[in-house]
């Protein structure tokens, strides 16, 4: 009989691939932990995005917690994120140069935080959902989605 092992830190509907991607990349629950935490910090100081946060969350423990969830799912593919992101998005003050500036510092985290091939793998799925989420926001306003070249 045999079985597939996954770091007991990552929990998975789907175990295969989470353990094959953890391999791939050296990312498990405890290095999303730990991004989360220190790009959400980065976030919270900074003078662009940090207003913006602040006047939305006032609980940072739980976002911190669904935030880790979302990026288990999104680079471990485990699931355990159930959640709609656009909405929360659709309403908010931002434009392209936001998401850049999200983008930006999230690549600097990323790269601080994990290996090189989990900075690269993350980052990639973070550029696809900033522009994704932008795409959302501009078409909600009904003002089209703008050139992001």
């Amino acid at each position: 009989m045999t079985s597939i092992q996954t770091s007991s830190r990552s929990p998975s509907a789907r175990p295969e691939i989470t353990a094959d991607l953890e391999a791939r990349t050296g990312l498990d629950e405890a290095v999303l932990r730990e991004l989360v935490h220190a790009f959400y910090d980065k976030i919270r100081k900074d003078p662009v995005l940090g207003p913006i946060f602040a006047a939305r969350i006032d609980d940072w423990p739980p976002h911190l917690e669904r935030m880790t969830a979302f990026w288990s799912s999104v680079a471990l593919m485990t699931g355990r994120y159930h959640g709609a992101p656009v909405p929360k998005h659709v309403g908010l003050p931002i434009d392209w140069g936001h998401f850049e500036r999200w983008i930006m510092l999230f690549r600097e985290t990323a790269t601080e935080i994990c290996t090189p091939a989990g900075a690269a793998h993350v980052v990639e799925r973070a550029e696809r959902i900033a522009r994704s989420l932008n795409f959302a926001v501009q078409d909600a306003r009904g003002t089209g989605i703008p050139n992001l070249a």
